[in-house]
């Protein structure tokens, strides 16, 4: 465009003004950086259960020994003859009040074989050779619970009662998770017994034993138990984890 000379100056420094902001009202284009771009966010993974519902066969065991480090020295001498019947080693225990009562807890793949194998005179006679006194008892279980988290303590009870109905006392007795919390008592893993599910068996952790003995002798716990179905009183074993495998 040719501007004419005669133009006053204010006029000219308005149409030089006018012709340079062309444009301006266009949209700059937005500059696309690495840095600008929004990364992916990567969702957080959900945290892994530590519990366990899947049944698991296993045998408990529990019987007196001369000397528990020469029987524990012999047990573990014969962990061949076990796995020969699908016997695998679980926990040893080892009574908090009597260290001469020990606790045996294995799994089995098969049942029916480890019925057999505790009335293998094999077996008995590695257990008198190993230090064992008297009768063992076994138990045999199917677990329905069990949660593998990891815990403070090594004090655990193990007990076994009868209920009249499996499904009633489960319903109950998960009812009651915070009242056993409170007084010290962790729940680790419960079942029935292989072939009547009237009989649990029940494992528990204690974090504070004074509280959770007191419990026990509670009339609130006596109350509990009649409701969700207990019959009669548990047979309790209170012991320290000296080994798991």
């Amino acid at each position: 465009m040719k501007l004419s000379r005669s133009l006053p100056f204010w006029l000219l420094a308005t149409v030089i003004f006018s012709l340079s902001s062309c444009g301006s009202n266009e949209k700059p284009a937005e500059a696309t950086t690495a840095g600008d771009s929004t990364a992916a966010t990567t969702p957080e993974a959900a945290p892994v259960s530590t519990v366990i519902t899947t049944p698991q066969s296993m045998m408990v065991v529990t019987h007196k020994v001369k000397d528990f480090d020469s029987w524990k020295a012999s047990y573990e001498a014969h962990d061949s003859m076990r796995l020969a019947n699908g016997i695998h080693s679980y926990v040893i225990g080892r009574g908090l009040w009597d260290p001469s009562m020990v606790l045996v807890a294995v799994k089995v793949d098969d049942m029916a074989k480890a019925k057999a194998f505790a009335k293998d005179p094999s077996l008995k006679k590695a257990m008198q050779k190993g230090g064992v006194v008297g009768n063992p008892t076994f138990h045999f279980v199917t677990t329905t619970f069990q949660d593998t988290a990891a815990i403070g303590t090594q004090i655990r009870s193990s007990s076994f009662f009868k209920v009249k109905d499996f499904d009633a006392w489960q319903k109950s007795f998960e009812e009651g998770k915070q009242l056993r919390t409170d007084n010290g008592i962790v729940v680790r893993a419960y079942g029935h017994d292989a072939d009547d599910n009237h009989k649990v068996r029940l494992v528990t952790a204690l974090t504070d034993t004074a509280k959770a003995f007191a419990f026990w002798k509670s009339d609130e716990i006596k109350k509990r138990r009649a409701a969700s179905g207990v019959i009669g009183e548990p047979e309790r074993f209170v012991y320290n984890v000296v080994k798991r495998y």
